[in-house]
């Protein structure tokens, strides 16, 4: 080991080993911890855990917090462990709002207040802010947790108070929000719409709207996270007989 290059140690060995063991790695030395919490290093060691065998499902009941392991042979789950909530919350309190690459953006229903999380490593960050930044209200606002170009983790934030809509980006890089345009129809800020998580895909983050009657409008929203900018594009074509909701998957 000793004669193998830094680099090679980082970006070769540390990228394929559990997120745990990365942890404790970052206690080696200065260096390591250095090297270890770039964005490059993360970027590389999720793309490296995107395996089935990786892939976990994370239930919250109560005060607990339960792990399982997919198994896709069997169609079953492994032995599951409990993790513990780092954050003070009561019953029923934690609400995941979007998750990408085992980060989670969640909501304390109690405070309405938004945290991030790594469930593995127990790692948390509150995101609300003296000015009234990240604070979530259910069934008017919507989330969406996407990485730019520049492998900086963000939340997207669309508020819809009294008939006025402000959008917000969360950077987990400089650690603050700030308010981006947003241009859309005046009617889709009526609480008559309900607005989808963000499903982030390519580059871009997509929320379906969809008005709460029967024969209601349907549309996707799209947010490109590098420029920035917002476009509308048409829905599936739907039955008009019926209220629809649209569910988005990356496939």
């Amino acid at each position: 080991m000793a004669d193998l290059p830094v680099h090679t140690i980082m970006f070769e060995i540390l990228t394929r080993v559990p997120a745990k063991d990365v942890g404790r790695s970052k206690s080696v030395c200065k260096q390591w911890y250095a090297l270890l919490s770039t964005q490059n290093f993360v970027r590389i060691h999720c793309s490296r855990s995107l395996v089935s065998s990786n892939q976990r499902v994370l239930l919250i009941d109560d005060l607990t917090c339960s792990v399982h392991p997919i198994i896709f042979q069997s169609n079953d789950y492994g032995p599951s462990s409990i993790v513990t909530f780092p954050f003070h919350h009561q019953n029923n309190d934690v609400s995941i709002l979007s998750h990408l690459n085992g980060l989670l953006c969640v909501c304390l229903n109690h405070t309405y207040e938004l945290l991030l999380w790594n469930p593995t490593t127990t790692a948390f960050k509150h995101l609300s802010t003296p000015d009234s930044h990240g604070f979530y209200i259910n069934n008017l606002d919507a989330i969406g947790l996407y990485v730019d170009a520049d492998d900086d983790y963000k939340v997207l934030h669309i508020k819809r108070r009294s008939g006025v809509l402000g959008v917000y980006v969360y950077s987990r890089e400089v650690d603050s929000w700030r308010n981006i345009p947003f241009i859309t129809r005046q009617e889709y800020l009526s609480p008559h719409f309900n607005w989808s998580a963000g499903t982030f895909c390519g580059g871009t983050l997509y929320f379906t709207v969809c008005e709460c009657w029967i024969g209601g409008t349907n549309v996707v929203i799209c947010f490109d996270v590098n420029s920035e900018q917002f476009k509308e594009i048409s829905f599936p074509p739907v039955p008009s007989t019926g209220m629809v909701q649209g569910v988005l998957v990356n496939v």
